[in-house]
Order: C-alpha cells, then sequence, then structure tokens
C-alpha cells in the first residue's frame, strides 16, 4: 500500500470513528433507560450468580461464562462452591484439585489463572477484591470486559463491558460496518460503548445483565427476536434490513491438525496415567501416554513386556483451534509392573510425571473430557 493509500485509509478509519461516536451520543440516554426497564421486567433472574454483590461468585461466574453455555456452567458452579465456597479456600487448595474439578469445561487455561488470581487476592489484597475496573484488570486472567462486569456488577461503576455477544448487539443497534478484526475499530466500539452507559450508577447491575441477556436470548446470531427487542424501533440494523451482516470480523481463526497415539495399559483394576506439561493444550492435566505414531507407541509396549495392545475406535476431538485425532490402543496386563517401567509418551510435549490411577478413582484426577469418556465409557 503506498503512503497517499495509508494515509487515506487512516482518514476514512477516522471519518467512520467519529460517525460511530455521534450515532451513540444520538441514543443516550434513551438506550440505556430502555434496556434497565427491560431488564428487571423481561431479563434473565434464575441464574444463581445474578442480582448478587460478592464479587468471588460474580468473577467465578464470569470465568466459566467465557467460551461456555449456560446450562454447563450452572453444573460446575455449584459443585465448585461447595468444594471452594470463598477466595480464600480457592488460594489454599493445591492445582490440581481445581483441574480435577474443571475437568470438562474446557479451555484450561481459565482454572490455572482462576487459581493464580485466587492466591493474588489473598497475597496481595488481603482476601479482598479491588473495587475498581481498572484494579481488577491487573489481577491474572481478568480482562477488560470481566473487570467491568466485576466493577459494574458489584460497585455500581459505570465500566462497560464488551464481549462477543455486546459486540453484536452493540453493532446492531448502531449498525457499525467496520471490521472489528482492526484493533482501530475495536477501541471505536469501546468508546462508543462508554457513551451509552446508563446516567447512574445504581443502575449498571441490570444495564450489564441487560446487554447480557439482549444478546444470549434475543438479539441471537442468527434469526434474531427482533420485535421482542426494547430497541426495536431504534436499530439502525434493523431498518436497514440485515441485522445478521453485523458484527463485521474478517480475520479467521487458524485451525491446526495434530494426531497422537495413546497408550492405554491396564493392570489390577488401575491405568497408567501421566501429567501434561505445565503449558500447552491440556497442561497439567492427566492423560494416557500419548507418542507421535504408532511405531512409537508399540516400542514401548514391547520393552514392558505386555499383551500386545489393541486398536480401539479412534476419537476425534475438536478444540477452538485445533482438530486432534487420537488413536488409542489399550493392553491389559495381568503380571506385575514396575512405575519406573512405565512410559512417559514422547515427541516435543514429552510428559514429565505419571502413575497408577484405580479406575475407581477417576473421578477424583483431572482428566480431559476424551480421555474420561474414553476410561469411564
Amino acid at each position: 500500500m503506498t503512503r497517499q493509500a495509508t494515509q487515506a485509509a487512516a482518514l476514512l478509519m477516522a471519518d467512520s470513528s467519529h460517525e460511530l461516536q455521534q450515532r451513540a451520543q444520538a441514543l443516550n440516554p434513551d438506550l440505556a433507560d430502555r434496556l434497565v426497564a427491560w431488564q428487571r421486567q423481561d431479563g434473565r433472574h434464575h441464574l444463581p450468580w445474578q442480582g448478587v454483590r460478592d464479587p468471588y461468585l460474580v468473577w467465578l461466574s464470569e470465568i466459566m461464562l467465557q467460551q461456555t453455555q449456560v446450562s454447563t456452567v450452572l453444573v460446575y458452579f455449584d459443585r465448585f462452591l461447595v468444594r471452594f465456597p470463598d477466595v480464600a479456600s480457592l488460594a489454599a487448595a493445591p492445582l490440581d484439585d481445581v483441574l480435577t474439578l474443571w475437568a470438562g469445561l474446557g479451555y484450561y487455561t481459565r482454572a490455572r489463572n482462576l487459581h493464580k488470581c485466587a492466591q493474588t487476592v489473598m497475597s496481595e489484597h488481603g482476601g479482598r477484591f479491588p473495587d475498581t475496573a481498572e484494579l481488577l484488570e491487573t489481577l491474572p486472567g481478568i480482562g477488560r470486559s470481566t473487570a467491568a462486569a466485576i466493577a459494574s456488577f458489584c460497585f455500581d461503576e459505570r465500566a462497560t463491558i464488551l464481549d462477543g455477544n455486546v459486540k453484536r448487539v452493540l453493532t446492531r443497534v448502531m449498525a457499525w460496518g467496520q471490521d472489528l478484526a482492526l484493533s482501530a475499530n475495536e477501541k471505536a466500539l469501546w468508546q462508543a460503548a462508554a457513551v451509552v452507559l446508563p446516567r447512574q450508577g445504581k443502575d449498571m447491575p441490570s444495564y450489564t445483565q441487560g446487554l447480557m441477556d439482549l444478546g444470549a436470548t434475543v438479539c441471537t446470531q442468527r434469526k434474531p427476536s427482533c420485535l421482542m427487542c426494547p430497541w426495536v424501533d431504534l436499530c439502525r440494523a434493523r431498518v436497514l434490513g440485515e441485522p445478521e451482516t453485523y458484527p463485521v470480523k474478517t480475520r479467521k481463526l487458524k485451525r491446526s491438525k495434530r494426531e497422537s497415539w495413546c497408550l492405554w495399559v491396564e493392570h489390577g483394576g488401575s491405568v497408567w496415567l501421566v501429567q501434561r506439561p505445565g503449558k500447552g493444550v491440556w497442561a497439567s492435566l492427566w492423560t494416557l501416554p500419548l507418542f507421535d505414531s504408532e511405531a512409537d507407541l508399540l516400542g514401548a509396549a514391547s520393552a514392558l513386556g505386555v499383551p500386545p495392545p489393541e486398536a480401539q475406535p479412534v476419537v476425534n476431538h475438536v478444540l477452538t483451534h485445533l482438530d486432534w485425532r487420537l488413536h488409542p490402543l489399550r493392553s491389559v496386563s495381568t503380571k506385575a509392573l514396575k512405575d519406573t517401567a512405565m512410559p512417559y509418551g514422547g515427541g516435543a510435549e514429552a510428559d514429565t510425571a505419571g502413575r497408577w490411577v484405580p479406575l475407581a478413582e477417576l473421578a477424583s484426577i483431572g482428566l480431559p473430557t476424551p480421555f474420561r469418556r474414553l476410561l469411564e465409557g
């Protein structure tokens, strides 16, 4: 791109940003007032983390809800609170205990950051969460939108959230068609979101929850229920007849593929599991030993002297950025096996520790979903 073309693009972006702020100003304060009234009457009120002022509960729900459906979180949220009723108990727990309870929710970096954040709250903030979005954002695993959610729900701070659902809701009502893959455009949307905040802090919990409810139940990605929306006559995208074209984001996640062979050795009612490294996919969780090829796996099995392992149905595990094809091969041994002789897997992510786990105690260890289904099935 030439220098002139670059300057022209910058000017166009600046003009678009300015227009967005004007649209936001035109909607203020009607947009917020309508949403607050709608949420109080027609929004969701049945979720266990709603209507509470405890930052621990709000924080826990916000982290769990990232990339995860509400129906799934409901089960984990209650179970988590039984084991870790407050930030102090979570901070004092071993990471393995946290990962075990988190197993099945996916995105395990969230669980590790959750544990680290709890420890930071205890060690640096006297066991109390900071009461501003700015300070909350300095904690491990808490981004700008999550910090704003905690601050608005618990402390009535006029701070805007901007998760995926909210981006969709706001770009539609303002018909903002600029590409959110560009950081300048996303920054402009943050600014516009701040313009339409309620005038009074006491309305922030209802407003913030309203944004979440609207995106989850009315202004859905496909076939939005426009006639049920409190902004039905304000929404520019509806007037244009194309709400589903917003938001615009051209950059797509690059997916990769991986293939691994899993050595499944049972002996005396126990299975040999290895702990993954502290970084990467399934960090610090327990799996069957993984190998880069079938030949490597068979070589390890032969060295152990176990019966030749038999191939099991292939498991195709789909992650956000990765399609992982797992080939389990199972061997049940009747002879005594020494821990020191057991394999730890191979390849670039060689495992670092292993142990026999009784099949009856699999629920007490952090297993990724495909391995839990495999071993418990």
